[in-house]
């Protein structure tokens, strides 16, 4: 018969490798909602962005950080709506000569709102779709389009064997009639379709593009991310850091050129 104290490291031994398992499957499943737009996590991702060679000269400096929360709710058994909000914080410099272009604040935000359906389709594809709004928060008219938008907006991806694969997309249209003095009417559309891959050590290693085409002027806006994160906690808070470069492959006129970069921090939230 075993004796009490065996039995009592017995439990011990088994209730330390039952929260071991735990811990890795919350640190899997994280590591595949991180890299999934629809995810049902509260999360709060703050992302810095630097670019180069920009204005006339080429020797203007735009960066832009973007915070980013994202709210899901929970509709019935079978959906969710999940809110992405977009506020981007902007620094620029020498974009013109004079030095008049020379700004920093709060630029215009996008609030997208996805319904997504809780259980992939029989083919394992994750959807969402919904409204996407812009809204004229800009503190600077060179920060803003001064204008009211709204459109379209939907995410199709897919998650097997470690890989993440999708696209999301949104077209947004200006809402004014009649835009501000120097401004156009807005008319763009976004598509970032995204590959990522995931180790068992829940490090990821990607690739996105963060197209945009101006229907008015009739350029892309072509930035080509690559980017490494790990999934990790910090005094018992789970996050994700992300580091990478960025080359623009096309841009406007007096846009951005070359390489840049970006960061980013998520603070992560589970249910």
């Amino acid at each position: 018969m075993p004796k009490p104290l065996n039995l009592a490291l017995l439990a011990a031994g088994l209730s330390l490798l039952s929260g071991a398992v735990q811990a890795e499957t919350s640190a899997a499943e994280l590591a595949k909602q991180v890299n999934n737009p629809v995810a049902a996590l509260y999360s709060l991702p703050v992302q810095y962005n630097w670019d180069q060679k920009m204005g006339p000269t080429g020797d203007g400096m735009h960066s832009v950080t973007n915070i980013q929360p994202v709210l899901p709710f929970d509709l019935n058994e079978d959906w969710n709506l999940i809110s992405r909000t977009i506020l981007p914080l902007i620094d620029q410099h020498g974009l013109a000569p004079d030095g008049l272009a020379d700004k920093s604040g709060m630029g215009d935000v996008t609030q997208s709102f996805f319904f997504s359906p809780k259980q992939p389709t029989e083919s394992g594809w994750i959807l969402g779709a919904g409204p996407a709004i812009l809204i004229p928060t800009g503190s600077d008219e060179l920060l803003s389009n001064e204008q009211w938008g709204a459109g379209p907006t939907v995410v199709a991806l897919k998650q097997s064997d470690g890989w993440t694969r999708g696209i999301l997309a949104n077209h947004i249209w200006g809402l004014d009639g009649s835009p501000p003095d120097g401004k156009e009417k807005v008319n763009a559309t976004f598509l970032q379709p995204f590959l990522v891959y995931t180790t068992h050590t829940y490090t990821s290693f990607g690739v996105n593009t963060e197209s945009t085409y101006d229907w008015q002027s009739r350029e892309w806006s072509v930035p080509i991310n690559l980017f490494v994160s790990q999934i990790l906690k910090v005094g018992g808070q789970p996050l994700s850091i992300q580091v990478g470069p960025r080359y623009w492959a096309d841009s406007p006129q007096d846009g951005a050129q070359g390489w840049g970069a970006r960061a980013a921090v998520t603070l992560l939230f589970p249910k």
